[in-house]
């Protein structure tokens, strides 16, 4: 399989979260269908960073060439994390949370783009193919276990 790597199985998952989000802007005006759309969102998202940081993250972190870039994304992790929680303490859809989730979907934004374009090219570079290649095997196999953990906690 010529797209079985760690990066091109993040980019979908990636590719994902982005139409998640374009369908929760779409549903603004429906609140049943913008709660199913936003636990949906903070589940994928919650399960996708765990197995990202089980597999390609540890690997990283064990080189020094990308430990730096590894912590940085683990450190954005935590901060999509924290607007995660800050979300669910507000009134769901009301114009605080309106202006929080607005926040949040930047942030993840600039996060997922940083990933592909700037840490996966320099990770790229340090990892063999096969590593890349057994990096995804081992993200398709711990994603469903972090999915399952995610929506037990929801």
């Amino acid at each position: 399989m010529a797209d079985a790597t760690i990066f091109n199985r993040l980019k979908q998952d990636h590719d994902a979260h982005r139409q998640l989000l374009d369908k929760i802007s779409d549903a603004k005006s429906e609140p049943d269908r913008l709660d199913k759309l936003f636990e949906q969102f903070k589940i994928e998202v919650t399960a996708h960073a765990a197995a990202e940081e089980e597999t390609l993250y540890a690997t990283m972190l064990a080189r020094p060439d990308l430990r730096e870039d590894a912590q940085h994304s683990v450190s954005e992790h935590k901060e999509i994390d924290d607007y995660l929680e800050e979300l669910s303490e507000l009134k769901f859809n009301g114009e605080a949370w309106k202006r929080k989730f607005a926040e949040m979907r930047k942030r993840y934004l600039h996060h997922i783009d940083e990933e592909e374009e700037e840490m996966f090219p320099d990770a790229a570079k340090e990892l063999t193919a096969d590593e890349e290649e057994r990096l995804a095997a081992l993200f398709a196999h711990r994603k469903p276990a972090e999915l399952k953990r995610a929506e037990a906690e929801n």
